[in-house]
């Protein structure tokens, strides 16, 4: 499993999103972008518009995470402007497998988030049907949660139920990933790792992703 990086701008200046990529490019495999409608989760952030301005101005694929009601409606068109992954909620979506089956048409990673509280094993017959599990190891909403230590034996079974399908997909986590929890999330078996103030928040963003990818990877070892 290689080790990937995906910044969140969450906490990011979002008036200057073109320089918050810069600043990870070259460094982070991708740039994670939440979408936020404040009625699946209590915070409004940014939409479709911004993804396709912000497409414009970096190299680095878009990781989009839906936190919206009805992304049955909605993920196909980020896949479409040209986002690399879309990740929709298990909790949200009425109509997963044709959704995530139209995300991939569209020519992006389909990517199936699921809460804190929701397990894994439900869903195990769509492990076929998705490129990335997300495991949430914070309520979604908000950038600057506490690591959830509660999630590791969930991202561990998630690790196991995709080798039981032999199936290449991405495990990846979001939510107080640090210095201080990286490695633990790695050891438990996650590979691609959604870091905001962990990143955002130091003074040397490209620096801070290459310390986050040095920690991940010495479990490889």
């Amino acid at each position: 499993m290689a080790v990937q990086i995906s910044p969140s701008i969450l906490t990011a200046d979002f008036a200057r999103l073109a320089d918050v990529a810069a600043k990870v490019a070259g460094v982070a495999d991708w740039l994670h972008v939440d979408v936020m409608d404040n009625h699946f989760v209590p915070n409004l952030t940014l939409g479709l518009p911004v993804v396709e301005s912000l497409l414009k101005a970096t190299d680095l694929p878009l990781d989009c995470h839906l936190m919206i009601e009805n992304p049955d409606h909605w993920a196909p068109a980020y896949a479409e402007a040209g986002a690399g992954s879309v990740t929709i909620h298990a909790e949200a979506a009425k109509a997963p497998v044709r959704t995530l089956r139209q995300i991939r048409a569209a020519g992006a990673r389909a990517g199936f988030a699921l809460n804190p509280g929701t397990s894994v094993q439900q869903y195990e017959d769509l492990l076929g049907e998705i490129d990335m599990l997300l495991v949430m190891t914070v309520e979604p909403g908000f950038g600057g949660q506490s690591f959830l230590d509660i999630m590791l034996p969930k991202i561990r079974k998630a690790r196991e139920l995709i080798a039981k399908h032999g199936g290449e997909v991405w495990l990846q986590v979001d939510g107080g990933v640090s210095a201080k929890t990286i490695e633990r999330c790695a050891e438990a078996g996650a590979d691609v790792f959604v870091a905001g103030n962990a990143v955002y928040g130091s003074g040397d963003p490209a620096q801070a992703v290459q310390d986050l990818r040095t920690q991940a990877e010495r479990t490889e070892s």
